[in-house]
């Protein structure tokens, strides 16, 4: 066999275990029940779960447990996922900017089931943006 056959062999190989090994950490994206249901059949995997915060009838967050004073890394909120099923989530790496935080449209959570918790790992926001379309009216010159 020639020496470049077999090198050729060799990068397949490292590139086939590569791909194994990154869809291994791969996650999927579940609702509350799906992510219960996979935590109560033994699954320790990782799970995205799409959500909004909790919200008074006025519009204001509610539900959110964060006092730096008291424990810095620790945060619990109330997160409504797609099915509209409201669950307690726990985070102990919460994001630096607790205002970005309470104006997000919608939250990404990243985690495990742990008992009766949702314990996230990482929260994704995503933010009203400043680009965002509005109403522009326009004077007309006479």
């Amino acid at each position: 066999m020639k020496k470049s056959y077999l090198i050729g062999l060799v990068v397949i190989a490292l590139a086939v275990g590569y791909i194994i090994t990154l869809s291994g950490d791969t996650s999927q994206y579940v609702n509350f029940q799906e992510a219960y249901a996979l935590a109560s059949q033994g699954q320790d995997t990782k799970v995205h779960v799409v959500g909004e915060l909790t919200k008074n009838k006025v519009g204001e967050v509610v539900g959110v447990q964060y006092d730096p004073l008291k424990d810095a890394n620790y945060l619990a909120f109330d997160l409504v996922d797609n099915q509209q099923q409201v669950h307690r989530v726990v985070c102990y790496n919460p994001p630096a900017s607790m205002q970005d935080f309470q104006r997000s449209e919608k939250v990404v959570i990243i985690g495990r089931v742990k008992g009766n918790e949702f314990v996230a790992n990482e929260i994704l926001m995503k933010c009203p943006s400043k680009y965002e379309e509005t109403e522009v009216k326009q004077s007309s010159l006479q």
